[in-house]
């Protein structure tokens, strides 16, 4: 019987940790820390232009829909396009990987707002070679929204 009720209340735990980053309704009041700015932006001016470019193209993941372009620089981060499913605690991650363990070791670069098409993070000091993917993440639940490989 202690087992049934154990299963239980684990079964219940994970549902009401993946039914958060659905819930309009839910949020976050702790800050996470971050090593980036984010603003609104409408272009990116031609001194951009001149750094390394990487690009890539949202695909959803774990049957979250997540659309747009990113482009990533030296300095910055430019989302274009850009929307995803709802959730209360989604950021932008630099990973090498779209999974848990890869978003876990990569970099944590700000919160992102899933329905504002056009969105900018600065980046102060970050060697954006070392990274393969732009992840979106919501932390709460711990569950990956969606990724754009960079090339």
């Amino acid at each position: 019987m202690r087992k049934i009720a154990l299963a239980a209340t684990a079964a219940l735990t994970l549902a009401l940790a993946l039914s958060a980053c659905s819930s309009p309704a839910a949020t976050e009041d702790a800050k996470p820390s971050s090593s980036a700015s984010q603003s609104a932006d409408s272009g990116i001016s031609t001194t951009k232009m001149d750094m390394a470019e990487k690009t890539g193209t949202f695909a959803g993941l774990n049957d979250k829909k997540v659309s747009g372009t990113v482009t990533v620089t030296d300095d910055e981060i430019a989302l274009s396009g850009f929307s995803s499913d709802e959730g209360p605690d989604l950021h932008v991650y630099l990973t090498n990987g779209t999974d848990e363990a890869a978003v876990s070791a990569g970099m944590l670069v700000d919160a992102v707002s899933f329905d504002t098409a056009t969105q900018t993070f600065t980046l102060d000091g970050v060697d954006t070679s070392e990274y393969s993917y732009v992840v979106i993440h919501c932390d709460k639940a711990k569950a990956v929204f969606g990724a754009a490989e960079l090339s």
